[in-house]
């Protein structure tokens, strides 16, 4: 029974997702990134050795970082305080749908929602490279994929939890910018300088680091083409020689995912023992 509410509420927020105008535009944004890309002759160009559809890989996934986590949680924190707002859950609570179908199939949905148009656009550039004859790196593409499926799920948990815990849209949709921004302030950077002013451990600091969804993304992205993590500078001896190679990765998949699991699951928690209506 469980799985069948699962099935309809997630069929039904898809359903919902594709008729509303943020759907459209959030799509239009990733296809018209890869359609830039190809325009601008980035399949051509050489950088670090990466040419063909690597090199277009590389940037589109750099770009991914900065536009999909604000995009999941912007639309992600509508859903639990629209509803409420919208009086939705007074019809809600007269269906024979449990609040764990409700709650998990409509995160379910909105995964759906948030990740197809970005894995369209890259499946859609594969698909073009194979007509034009230009070789696909099927390793990259995937590892690319299962970095953007964990990093649109973190960040979709974190929007659940905002959206449970908020009582407003326009609260739940400031909250979000706010936890956005922290975590884009928190990339290296401004770490560093953090580092140099306050004369922190460097294994501190990289701790800090490496429990941002965000850094850990950016940094697994940047593994596959620059294995010794230069452009990290002394920071990258402190990730490889703790992890690794392969175990950062094994990290950059596993931690967001975790994460976000647990964000969506105390957003649970406070959804279903709050005042519903």
């Amino acid at each position: 029974m469980l799985l069948k509410h699962l099935w309809l509420s997630a069929k039904l927020d898809i359903a919902e997702s594709l008729r509303a105008r943020w759907f459209l535009v959030y799509s239009l944004v990733f296809g018209g990134i890869v359609a830039l890309l190809f325009m601008f002759g980035l399949t051509e160009s050489r950088v670090l050795g990466f040419t063909g559809l690597s090199r277009l890989l590389v940037t589109y996934i750099q770009i991914c970082m900065a536009i999909l986590p604000v995009f999941v949680l912007i639309t992600t924190v509508r859903s639990v305080a629209g509803d409420r707002e919208a009086g939705v859950f007074e019809y809600l609570l007269s269906l024979p749908v449990s609040l764990a179908g409700w709650y998990w199939g409509k995160m379910l949905g909105r995964f759906v929602s948030v990740f197809m148009p970005v894995f369209l656009a890259m499946f859609a550039a594969a698909l073009w490279a194979l007509v034009q004859g230009v070789p696909v790196p099927w390793m990259q593409f995937g590892f690319y994929t299962a970095l953007l499926i964990a990093l649109a799920w973190c960040f979709l948990g974190i929007g659940m939890l905002v959206s449970s815990m908020a009582r407003t849209t326009d609260v739940a949709q400031g909250l979000a910018f706010v936890i956005w921004l922290l975590l884009l302030l928190f990339l290296d950077l401004i770490l560093l300088g953090i580092l140099i002013q306050q004369k922190s451990p460097p294994e501190l600091v990289v701790t800090i680091a490496l429990l941002n969804p965000m850094q850990v993304f950016r940094t697994a992205a940047m593994l596959l083409f620059d294995p010794q993590l230069v452009l990290l500078g002394p920071a990258a001896y402190v990730i490889l020689d703790n992890f690794g190679k392969l175990g950062y990765i094994i990290w950059a998949l596993v931690y967001p995912v975790i994460f976000g699991s647990l964000c969506a699951s105390l957003g649970y928690w406070l959804f279903k023992r709050g005042d519903l209506p």
